[in-house]
C-alpha cells in the first residue's frame, strides 16, 4: 500500500506530505527528524561559511611581499566590504547585519519567522567581509543562517509559534557546534542566549541538533579542536585572587566593547551614503590592520600564537617590529594597543557595512586581556601566574561580559581548547566577568538596541505571548448599535433584549459618534415621561480611549490600564468595528499562554 494512498492527487506534494504526516507520525517523532534535518544543514552551511572564508583569507594573506611592504593590506578591507554592501544592496535587498540580533527580533516580534534569503545571504556577506580582512567573526552569520534554516522548516511544515522557535533555536545550536565542533556550547546558547525553555520535550531535539551538527562539522573539517592547549601549568589554588581580579577586568573591558560598538557604529552610519560610508570606515580599518596585523580578519591566528606561548610573533610585519624584548612593558603595551583598537576595528567593519559578529573578537580581546594581565603581574611583582591560562581563562571572561552568557564561556571555551582542567577558574572568571558589567549595562551587545527600541521581550514570555495576539484576535461585535435620533424608548427596547451594558452610536455610515452606558440611563430608563422627547445624541458620551485595528497589544493593555476602561471600542478611519474588552484578552491570552508553555 501507498504511503499516500487515500490522500486527494489534487494537492500539492507538500500537501499531502502533511496530511500523510499528521495521519502517520506523531509531533514529537516529527521534531527529531526536523532536528536531525536541521543539524546536517546547518553543520553543511557551517563547513561552507569556515572553509571559504579561511581559503580566501590565506590567498589574501599569501599576495607577494612582507606584510608591511605590502600596500594592498591598506585597501583589502575596503574591498572586502564595498564587495558585501554591493551584493546586499543589489541582491539581498535587505538588512543582515547583527545576526544574534535578528534571531532574537523574529523570536519576539515576528512569531518566530525568518525570510527564506537568511538562510544563505549572511553567509556570502560574511565570506567577503572576513576573508578581505574584516575584524569580525563569522559565529553571529552562520547563526543566523542555522536559526533561519530551523525557521523556514518550521513553516514548511506548518508548525505553530511554539515549535517554530525551538526549531530556530535548534538551527541555532548546531550551527554553534558545527563551527566550533562544540555540541554542549551550543545547546547552552540556545538556552541562555535565544531564551529557550528547558523542558524535556525542548531539550531533546536541541540534544540530537548539536549532536548533529558537530558530527558532520568533523566528517567534513576533521576532529581537531579551534585552538591547540597545553595544560603546562596546572591550576594552583593560590592564584585564585588573580582570576578574581581578573573577572573584574575583563567585565570592564566588556564594558568597553559594548560602549565602543554603539559609538563607532552610530557615529559611522550619520555618514548617507552607503558607499561614502564604507570608503571612510574601510580607510580607517585598513590602516589600524596596516600598522597593527593583528587586527586582520577574526583573529585567530593571534589567539593561537597565544595559546601556544608564542605573543611575540604578533609583532611580525608589524611597525611595532623594532621592539626586541618581548618581555618587557614595551610589548605589554603594544599589546594595550591591539586591545583598544580591535574594539574599534570590529566596529568600523560592522557600521561600514561589512557583514560578521563579535563572537570571535571578543575571544580575541579576551586572549590579550588575559596575557596583558598576566604578564604586567609578572614583571611587577617577580612572580610566575601562568599567561597561557590567563590567556585561555580571559576568552571566557570576554564572552560573558559581551554576550551575556557565562555558562556558555565556561564550556565553549573548554570545549574548543580542551582546556577543561582550568573549569574552576573558567567559571570564577566568567561569573565575575557578568556580575561586573551587568552592574553597569544590564543589555548585552546583542540586545541593546532591541531593548532601547522596546523590542526585547525573548526574556518575558507574557509579552511574549502578547505578540501572538492582535486586535483582529479579541475583537467582540455582539454589541447592539444605536442612532444618534434613536429616542429614550427605542433605547430602551433595545436594552431588554441586549446581552451587554454598553450601545456604539453610530451614523448612517457607521462612523463612530459615541457610546452610551447602561450605568447612565439607569435612573431615567424607566420614565416614559421622556420616551419621545429624549434622544441618544442627549445621552452618549465620548469614551476616554479608542483602539485602532493597526495597534499591538502591548498598546492595547496600555490603554487599559491608563484609562481604567473595561472595554474600549475600536475605530478604523473613523469607522465603528467593534469592542475589545479586558476579559476576552484576559481569556485568549491565558489560552495561548498555556499552548506556548505546554510541556
Amino acid at each position: 500500500m501507498s504511503p499516500m494512498e487515500g490522500i486527494p492527487e489534487n494537492k500539492g506534494l507538500l500537501e499531502r506530505f502533511l496530511i500523510w504526516r499528521v495521519r502517520n507520525i506523531s509531533e514529537k517523532q516529527l521534531l527529531i527528524m526536523l532536528a536531525v534535518l536541521i543539524g546536517i544543514l546547518a553543520a553543511i552551511a557551517a563547513v561552507v561559511l569556515k572553509t571559504s572564508v579561511h581559503y580566501l583569507e590565506g590567498w589574501v594573506r599569501s599576495v607577494p611581499g612582507a606584510h608591511m611592504g605590502n600596500w594592498l593590506f591598506l585597501v583589502f578591507p575596503v574591498i572586502g566590504i564595498l564587495i558585501t554592501v554591493f551584493y546586499v544592496r543589489r541582491f539581498v535587498k535587505d538588512d543582515i547585519s547583527h545576526g544574534v540580533s535578528k534571531i532574537l527580533y523574529a523570536i519576539s516580534r515576528n512569531k518566530g519567522v525568518m525570510k527564506l534569503h537568511n538562510t544563505w545571504s549572511s553567509i556570502v556577506g560574511c565570506v567577503f567581509t572576513s576573508g578581505f580582512g574584516g575584524s569580525v567573526g563569522m559565529e553571529a552569520p552562520i547563526e543566523s543562517t542555522g536559526a533561519a534554516i530551523g525557521s523556514n522548516v518550521a513553516q514548511a511544515t506548518r508548525l505553530g509559534f511554539r515549535r517554530t522557535n525551538l526549531l530556530i533555536g535548534c538551527g541555532a545550536a548546531a550551527a554553534i557546534a558545527a563551527i566550533f565542533k562544540a555540541p554542549i556550547a551550543g545547546l547552552i546558547f540556545s538556552l541562555e542566549v535565544l531564551k529557550l525553555d528547558l523542558t524535556m520535550t525542548s531539550v531533546i531535539p536541541l540534544l540530537i541538533a548539536t549532536a548533529v551538527g558537530a558530527i558532520f562539522s568533523i566528517i567534513f573539517l576533521g576532529e581537531g579542536i579551534e585552538f591547540h592547549f597545553t595544560l603546562t601549568d596546572p591550576f594552583n589554588h593560590v592564584h585564585i585572587p588573580f582570576y578574581i581580579l581578573l573577572g573584574i577586568i575583563t567585565g570592564l573591558v566588556s564594558l568597553y566593547f559594548t560602549w565602543m560598538n554603539s559609538h563607532v557604529e552610530s557615529g559611522i552610519r550619520k555618514i548617507r551614503h552607503p558607499y561614502v560610508r564604507v570608503i571612510a570606515g574601510g580607510s580607517i580599518l585598513g590602516l589600524l590592520i596596516f600598522i597593527f596585523p593583528p587586527l586582520f580578519g577574526e583573529g585567530y591566528y593571534a589567539m593561537r600564537d597565544l595559546l601556544s606561548g608564542q605573543p611575540e610573533l604578533l609583532l611580525e610585519n608589524s611597525l611595532f617590529g623594532y621592539i626586541t624584548d618581548t618581555t618587557g612593558f614595551f610589548f605589554v603595551g603594544f599589546m594595550i594597543l591591539v586591545l583598544f583598537f580591535k574594539a574599534i576595528a570590529t566596529s568600523l567593519t560592522t557600521g561600514a557595512g561589512g557583514i560578521g559578529g563579535v563572537f570571535a573578537p571578543s575571544l580575541f580581546m579576551g586572549g590579550i586581556t588575559g596575557f596583558v594581565f598576566s604578564r604586567s603581574t609578572n614583571l611587577l611583582r617577580d612572580s610566575h601566574i601562568s599567561e597561557h591560562n590567563f590567556s585561555l581563562v580571559g576568552m571566557a571572561g570576554l564572552i560573558a561580559g559581551v554576550i551575556h552568557a557565562p555558562l556558555t564561556a565556561i564550556f565553549l571555551i573548554a570545549e574548543i581548547t580542551g582546556g577543561y582542567e582550568l573549569f574552576i577558574p573558567l567559571i570564577v572568571v566568567s561569573s565575575i566577568s557578568y556580575m561586573t558589567v551587568v552592574y553597569f549595562q544590564p543589555h548585552s551587545l546583542y540586545t541593546k538596541k532591541l531593548a532601547e527600541k522596546g523590542q526585547l521581550i525573548t526574556h518575558h514570555k507574557d509579552k511574549a505571548v502578547l505578540t501572538l495576539l492582535n486586535v483582529e484576535n479579541v475583537l467582540e461585535t455582539s454589541f447592539d448599535r444605536l442612532s444618534p435620533d434613536d429616542t429614550l424608548g427605542d433605547l430602551v427596547r433595545v436594552i431588554a433584549h441586549a446581552s451587554r451594558n454598553i450601545f456604539p452610536v453610530t451614523d448612517e455610515e457607521n462612523h463612530f459618534l459615541g457610546l452610551v452606558r447602561l450605568d447612565d440611563v439607569r435612573e431615567i430608563m424607566f420614565d416614559r415621561s421622556q420616551y419621545d422627547s429624549l434622544k441618544v445624541r442627549n445621552l452618549m458620551i465620548q469614551p476616554r480611549a479608542t483602539v485602532s485595528p493597526g495597534d499591538s497589544m502591548e498598546t492595547v493593555m496600555q490603554k487599559f490600564r491608563e484609562s481604567g476602561l473595561w472595554n474600549m471600542a475600536v475605530i478604523d478611519d473613523g469607522k465603528y468595528k467593534g469592542f475589545v474588552s479586558r476579559a476576552n484578552v484576559f481569556n485568549i491570552y491565558r489560552k495561548m499562554l498555556l499552548e506556548v508553555s505546554e510541556e
